[in-house]
């Protein structure tokens, strides 16, 4: 088992005064040759964004975007005439593909809203766009990991254009979970959102990171309750 880990302290950050980001991969200004990416998860932003504010229209391409809010409304609107607004419990995914613009703002003028954007490198380029949105239910979280993303339109969750699965759970102080990687080729990289645990030999706390390769099981041991998002990636772009 080969692993990295990314201590919460040691992420990039810019605080634009309407918007406190953190970046776990370099982004924007911060850039660090060693933290570039896991595989083809290239970037990992946690974004806090003031009431009212919000990203301008921007273009994208090639890129399958994930955005994950954790607290709040995020208002989104892109060139495809999609207008969505996400919150808690909603996953949204837009592969960019050829090319497309889109917008993200606080819904909200009395709080914050707090969401993860994730970019994953397709395998396919000069896709045509697509966005999708689901919304889970909060029981479906409890004790488990409950798949949100996959390579397949008839699994479960979102798909995207890369052999890569993602997973979200909660567990409950003292509990253990044991999760297999779908593609033993891939690695796994564990994004604690919220409690302390320990997997891999390491002891995470909130929004540490934790990357794994040569290794297809692993072995969550909960300290404190905990919220847990796993992305498992090919390592190769």
């Amino acid at each position: 088992m080969k692993k990295v880990i990314h201590r919460a302290s040691s992420r990039g950050h810019a605080d634009h005064g309407w918007l406190n980001s953190y970046h776990t991969f370099s982004f924007a200004n911060y850039y660090d040759p060693n933290r570039m990416n896991f595989g083809v998860l290239r970037v990992l932003n946690d974004d806090e964004v003031d009431p009212g504010m919000g990203f301008g229209t921007h273009p994208h391409n090639n890129m399958e975007i994930i955005s994950i809010p954790l607290e709040g409304d995020l208002e989104h609107k892109d060139s495809m005439g999609n207008t969505a607004v996400i919150k808690q419990g909603d996953i949204q995914a837009m592969s960019a593909g050829t090319g497309v613009s889109h917008s993200e703002r606080n819904k909200n003028r009395d709080k914050k809203v707090k969401f993860l954007q994730i970019w994953v490198v397709p395998n396919k380029t000069n896709v045509a766009p697509r966005y999708d949105q689901i919304t889970l239910q909060p029981e479906s979280l409890k004790d488990q990991f409950l798949q949100i993303i996959s390579p397949d339109a008839e699994d479960e969750g979102i798909w995207i254009h890369q052999n890569a699965w993602f997973h979200l759970g909660e567990f409950k102080e003292g509990s253990r979970v044991i999760h297999t990687l779908n593609d033993t080729e891939n690695g796994l990289y564990i994004f604690l959102l919220d409690g302390n645990c320990k997997v891999a030999g390491e002891t995470l706390f909130k929004r540490d990171g934790l990357g794994v390769w040569e290794a297809d099981q692993f072995q969550f041991e909960m300290i404190t309750d905990s919220k847990i998002l796993l992305m498992e990636v090919p390592l190769a772009n």
